[in-house]
């Protein structure tokens, strides 16, 4: 087997399907079977538009998996004559070799990843320059489709004839998934929002916590740091998902991605 299908053998990743089955399963054939009836064209419609985001969800969650986030090139080298600033001379410690700008060595991959956000344990893969957006895609379908499977639990309990009903145990089986949902829901929304805020600075998560502590020290020697590749919230939108609107939801539409060794600056733009 392939590395990267061997990366669908592992306990996260089979936990993450594990639930979208099971989240997909009883949104529509208890919730919305029990709310509007599959047979109808409400619940058809329904049972349509959210096996669409589901399928979305899906894609963009293998396209996470299997995509490699990227690493150093064997032929890349630093231009030590035209090199700015020593952040282009850096050299791994681990692997030996020169680290282009953005690039951080993963202690779980055991290679030097480029424009490294994090390493995600439930893609079992790290986030990096080339599966970033299929990463970003991902959350919002399934942020999406969460709110979605939380809408139809809430209209399916709300008209639920509940006086009916004898026993408790499907009322702990509603309460237990409600909670799970609801939770899902905001874990997601948080997630999602998290990386739109990153997105509009051109920033990953390992350079925001770097900003950080940069902008700590430059306040303690009375300057001011802003972070060097933030050049505009559109262009930083771009260069995540492309120039083409058509494409920013498609996990592989990465045509737009170059080699990951250099990125626009501000000092550039200066």
């Amino acid at each position: 087997m392939s590395t990267k299908g061997k990366r669908f053998l592992s306990v996260p990743v089979l936990a993450v399907f594990s639930l979208m089955s099971f989240v997909y399963y009883s949104s529509i054939f208890v919730f919305l079977h029990d709310w509007l009836d599959l047979q109808s064209s409400p619940g058809t419609l329904n049972a349509y538009l959210f096996s669409l985001f589901a399928s979305l969800s899906l894609f963009s969650f293998f396209s996470c998996v299997v995509t490699d986030p990227g690493h150093v090139p064997s032929s890349y080298a630093p231009d030590v004559e035209f090199s700015k600033d020593n952040e282009e001379l850096k050299k791994c410690d681990k692997c030996f070799v020169y680290k282009p700008p953005r690039t951080h060595h993963c202690r779980v991959c055991r290679r030097c990843i480029l424009k490294m956000d994090h390493h995600c344990l439930w893609i079992n893969n790290c986030v990096g320059y080339w599966n970033y957006k299929a990463f970003f895609v991902f959350v919002l379908y399934a942020t999406m489709s969460s709110i979605y499977a939380t809408v139809i639990f809430i209209s399916c309990v709300f008209q639920k004839d509940w006086d009916s009903i004898k026993g408790s145990s499907l009322k702990i089986f509603y309460v237990l998934y409600g909670t799970m949902v609801v939770g899902l829901t905001i874990i997601l929304l948080t997630l999602f929002g998290w990386h739109v805020y990153l997105i509009l600075r051109n920033m990953t998560t390992i350079e925001y916590y770097e900003g950080n502590r940069a902008k700590w020290l430059a306040m303690k020697s009375g300057q001011s740091y802003r972070h060097p590749f933030n050049i505009g919230a559109y262009k930083n939108i771009t260069l995540i998902l492309g120039p083409n609107m058509l494409k920013w939801l498609c996990p592989t539409a990465v045509s737009h991605l170059k080699e990951g060794v250099s990125f626009a600056a501000l000092r550039d733009n200066s």
